[in-house]
């Protein structure tokens, strides 16, 4: 995986170092019953303690020690239930499938439309059927992640699409 930023540097600078969760993801979350999500590219953990707070059991997986770390540490001084993993989002596994994927402006951080769509293909593979992908990103990449969607219409239905978000449902 490419990333043209060194996460941990900025996460050393202190928490919240993405700013607080986008308005979108928190509005999903206080509006969906308490299920499992993951978090693909969690950093420290923003999204993850969003859908926490919100009585969701999470898995958190970043690159960064530092920012697992710290999202593990925010999860535990909250007593929620969160889990970090340290993976690159291209190599995690799991057998185990989710209510929710999201995955928060972590595509632009791959090198290429390939390993875009890898990600998309596992978030999808991640997802229970009733279950959904979130999906923000820069507008570079909305003709990738709708298309992604759009070229699977037996198995999703989209719920939202916007210029930088993506919210679908596996069916």
């Amino acid at each position: 995986m490419g990333s043209l930023v060194d996460y941990d540097k900025h996460y050393r600078k202190g928490r919240g170092q993405c700013g607080d969760p986008f308005p979108e993801f928190a509005a999903f979350f206080a509006g969906y019953d308490r299920r499992r999500a993951r978090v693909l590219g969690c950093g420290q953990g923003r999204d993850a303690l969003l859908a926490a707070r919100h009585g969701h059991e999470v898995v958190g997986v970043d690159l960064s020690e530092i920012g697992i770390a710290q999202m593990v540490e925010d999860a535990e001084a909250e007593g929620l239930d969160v889990t970090g993993v340290v993976s690159d989002v291209l190599n995690f596994r799991s057998r185990r499938k989710v209510d929710v994927v999201l995955l928060d402006r972590v595509l632009h951080l791959l090198l290429d439309d390939d390993e875009r769509g890898v990600c998309l293909g596992r978030a999808a593979g991640f997802t229970r059927k009733g279950g959904y992908v979130l999906v923000a990103d820069v507008p570079n990449n909305r003709a990738l992640i709708h298309g992604y969607f759009d070229e699977r219409p037996q198995g999703w239905t989209v719920v939202k699409r916007t210029k930088n978000y993506l919210f679908a449902r596996k069916n």
